[in-house]
């Protein structure tokens, strides 16, 4: 039995809520300032501090959302939120350095309904996907506490010291395969929600991977395995201009393997895996990189085997 079918097989440990007093947490917010943040996809007006609380500014749209500059894997999470009125928001876990937050990590919803019916948009939700247990946000001009455990596969969320979510997310197909590290943020709708009381405490990293480009130094690990395309690093970024296909020195089995990819409009290209180290001539499998809608093979097609999807890009 792999791992993978291991987790998926556990029943769900007993919940226990972690004892707010505990030790080793380290603060998120002073108080005064937004360090430690960074304002993402918004103007520097979009998040402001006021009264000993991060405020959404109510100008500040859709996509905008405040990031830690740093990434976490496990940890515990915790904060105070304020909910007066009609307010929509999210914490989001683990979100990438490009890319679009609830696709590629994943979004506790904040919401003032108090539903009845637990919906996958319902305040406490894995946002857009999984309903909360139940829904208990205080609305009536009240601070609210939210505690978050992420130690993969098991999230827990408690909401007013009320567990919420309990989940093994290896469990759930839309999520096994999401980010297993990544930012904190809090997300701008335009609703003026408030935060305080920002603090968190890392736990045990599980994942472990192999750097194959971050600096120009890595660059050494490939080798031009076809065509006369111009490679060129520079800093984290390994450019290419031209046709031909680069290929790792080292060989590998069974693998995850994740990147950012930014090219010109329309461009074609692709990830060869599988490959005999000869690029298009050799054996090899590619998953196809083509944003155009109607392709033949649009991006993330199994190219000849399979048609993708095609995501927005």
């Amino acid at each position: 039995m792999n791992r993978r079918d291991f987790i998926t097989g556990m029943t769900l440990l007993p919940t226990i809520l972690p004892d707010p007093a505990d030790e080793g947490f380290t603060s998120l917010f002073d108080g005064s300032t937004l360090n430690g943040w960074t304002i993402q996809e918004g103007p520097e007006s979009a998040f402001y501090v006021k009264d000993k609380a991060i405020v959404v500014h109510e100008g500040s749209n859709f996509p905008t959302w405040l990031r830690s500059d740093k990434r976490y894997e496990n940890f515990d999470f915790q904060c105070e939120f304020f909910v007066e009125g009609w307010i929509n928001s999210g914490i989001y876990l683990h979100a990438p350095e490009h890319g679009r937050n609830t696709w590629i990590g994943m979004k506790i919803n904040l919401f003032h309904q108090q539903d009845k019916t637990m919906r996958p948009e319902s305040m406490g939700s894995v946002f857009p996907l999984i309903p909360p247990l139940r829904v208990n946000v205080r609305n009536q001009a009240e601070w609210n506490t939210l505690r978050v455990l992420m130690d993969w596969p098991f999230l827990r969320v408690w909401v007013n010291e009320e567990l919420i979510q309990d989940l093994n997310v290896e469990t759930v197909p839309e999520l096994r395969y999401r980010l297993r590290q990544g930012y904190l943020g809090l997300e701008s709708l335009s609703y003026p929600i408030r935060y305080r009381n920002l603090r968190i405490k890392e736990l045990q990293p599980k994942e472990h991977w192999e750097p194959l480009y971050e600096t120009e130094e890595d660059f050494q690990k490939w080798f031009v395995s076809e065509g006369n395309a111009k490679w060129e690093p520079v800093g984290g970024i390994l450019w290419a201009d031209g046709v031909g296909h680069l290929a790792t020195r080292r060989r590998f089995q069974d693998f995850e393997l994740h990147l950012y990819i930014r090219h010109s409009k329309h461009h074609n290209g692709g990830i060869l895996f599988r490959t005999a180290g000869q690029g298009l001539s050799g054996t090899h499998y590619e998953i196809q990189l083509h944003d155009v809608e109607g392709a033949h093979y649009p991006t993330g097609s199994l190219y000849y085997f399979k048609r993708a999807v095609y995501p927005r890009i």
